[in-house]
């Protein structure tokens, strides 16, 4: 009874993803409303692009998954970190999990002709724990590259606005800095830094309005800092090289604190291998006395 209501209820599960995609629902009207009464959203400046298999396979399945509510505003934002398009990511969880669960039966209906026979709960559960494993693994990988990515655009962050401090100091206009200093710079951290101010110069806004925007698509806080404190120089005239040269002092010093948790992190992991090499050791040298206690006895 079990495995046939799990496979009624995968069965109905992929004939609403294929008419949610053959069919999608028409908006409501109150969204029609609202669509015409608001502004039209800015322009992402962080770009993502799907790949080439999920324009033809992939989107059969967004749209199911997107009214689930699915990826989520951190996996999104996250996302807009790594480049990878939303629709890519969905494709990438929703193929795994379809392979994992058909895994199983695959192998059983091979094992079935060579003459072995599997019950029906093994591949049941396998092919549920593999689709489990499918579907959340691509959360964690993004999750995992785009921490790594938002450490390394705060270090090339601090390393910036020391550029934009000395730019500064030698008498530059704040426009001008920001652009000298982004132009010196490489990696993708600068890269982005200069689509943003040159996504300023064609929209013809503020820099310090694109930077503010960068930050929060890449939830990067230190970013929407510096755009706030650039703001008081463009605006208000306010001497603002002090202030960054204490941010970049801050940046530094939490870089150095991240370093030494890492290097923490590193040797309390290395703790168990030696503890269990150490173990080992003692039951070889103990095993010959307990092997004679025991033909004692």
């Amino acid at each position: 009874m079990i495995p046939a209501l799990l496979f009624g209820a995968g069965t109905g599960a992929g004939l609403w993803l294929l008419l949610t995609w053959t069919l999608p629902p028409a908006p409501t009207l109150s969204d029609r409303l609202a669509q015409v009464g608001s502004r039209p959203p800015a322009t992402p400046i962080a770009a993502a692009a799907d790949a080439a298999w999920v324009r033809r396979w992939g989107r059969v399945f967004a749209p199911g998954l997107r009214m689930l509510g699915l990826p989520g505003t951190k996996i999104e934002a996250d996302l807009r970190v790594t480049g990878r398009g939303v629709d890519t990511h969905l494709a990438s969880k929703a193929l795994p999990a379809i392979a994992g669960l058909l895994a199983p039966w695959l192998l059983g209906a091979l094992l079935a002709l060579g003459g072995l026979s599997l019950d029906v709960e093994a591949p049941l559960l396998a092919g549920l724990l593999l689709a489990a494993l499918g579907f959340l693994t691509p959360d964690l990988d993004v999750r995992a590259k785009a921490t790594r990515l938002r450490r390394e655009s705060r270090d090339a962050l601090s390393a910036f606005l020391d550029l934009v401090g000395i730019t500064l100091a030698g008498g530059a206009g704040i426009e001008a800095a920001l652009g000298d200093a982004a132009a010196v710079g490489a990696g993708p951290a600068f890269d982005k830094i200069r689509r943003a101010l040159h996504a300023a110069q064609l929209t013809r806004t503020t820099p310090w309005n694109t930077l503010r925007q960068l930050g929060e698509e890449f939830d990067i806080t230190e970013l929407a800092e510096l755009a706030a404190s650039i703001s008081l120089s463009g605006t208000e005239g306010a001497r603002v090289r002090a202030s960054l040269a204490a941010k970049a002092q801050a940046l530094r010093t939490h870089q150095i604190t991240d370093a030494e948790s890492d290097a923490q992190a590193a040797t309390e992991r290395m703790a168990l291998p030696v503890t269990l090499l150490f173990l080992g050791f003692l039951g070889f040298i103990a095993y010959p006395a307990v092997i004679q206690v025991l033909n004692g006895l």
